[in-house]
């Protein structure tokens, strides 16, 4: 009942102590496309479904490069996303040129959130409608940092944000302990299996994925289009075998079902 008094301005709190605005925000983040990162002892990879708003269009991009250390996938308004990659970038670029070294990931996320959180506190703005998913290797080994419209950030051994990110959660929830001592190519399959999940309605390949990475001798690498078929292929080898094994546990369970009977 409040809620048409108390949305006009971010810096307005509800009687129930809310700030409608910022909810906003925070659910522009869930309608977003799905957005997965997960981390190993070497290596942090980003795999993210991008969208088209129709077939004559291309598809939206999802996931920017920092520097040659770092790199983000987003959920939420693009436009916003450009702007806080704009700064970030510029952020890296300065300290280089001042302290002639890479900038810590966790520094620059942390001035990332600042950022949000000035927007809710501030009369005439509105927040930032996008979460980032922040990954970067540094000299502490390889990170991975969610940050939201709030102004809160975590660090992840993996998450996922957007659209139907649930499966994706439990997928990672089962499987993240196995990521410490993962090899790229493991990270990447971990990586696609969880953004393919039951839940999501399209299905992944070269044209609406997009996959990038950093890591211990790996500066930010991309894979689309042509790049990722091969990771691609052996996903689906992998499904089939895990199907066929499924079918022939199933119809040894039946057999066994009959002669019981």
């Amino acid at each position: 009942m409040f809620r048409n008094q108390y949305d006009t301005d971010v810096a307005t709190w509800s009687p129930q102590g809310r700030l409608h605005q910022v909810e906003y925000a925070m659910e522009s983040v869930k309608q977003g496309s799905c957005c997965v990162g997960l981390r190993s002892k070497k290596f942090a990879v980003l795999a993210a479904l991008k969208r088209s708003t129709n077939e004559l269009a291309t598809h939206q991009q999802k996931l920017f490069k920092i520097d040659d250390h770092m790199g983000i996938a987003i959920a939420g308004l693009t436009a916003d996303a450009r702007k806080l990659a704009s700064h970030m970038r510029s952020e890296c670029l300065n300290h280089k040129f001042n302290f002639q070294s890479p900038m810590i990931s966790g520094r620059l996320v942390s001035q990332v959130a600042d950022m949000h959180q000035w927007r809710t506190v501030t009369l005439g703005r509105r927040p930032y409608g996008v979460g980032l998913l922040v990954m970067g290797h540094d000299r502490d080994g390889p990170h991975l940092y969610q940050t939201c419209p709030s102004g809160n950030f975590f660090e992840y051994k993996a998450m996922a944000i957007g659209s139907r990110s649930q499966s994706a959660k439990t997928y990672l929830e089962k499987h993240f302990e196995s990521f410490e001592g993962a090899e790229l190519d493991e990270m990447i399959q971990h990586a696609l299996k969880a953004l393919k999940g039951p839940a999501n309605d399209k299905e992944v390949d070269s044209v609406n994925t997009s996959v990038a990475f950093v890591g211990e001798g790996k500066t930010y690498t991309i894979l689309e289009g042509e790049d990722l078929k091969p990771h691609l292929e052996v996903l689906a080898k992998a499904n089939a075998a895990a199907d066929e094994a499924k079918m022939e546990e199933d119809g040894g369970a039946e057999g066994e079902a009959m002669e019981t009977a």
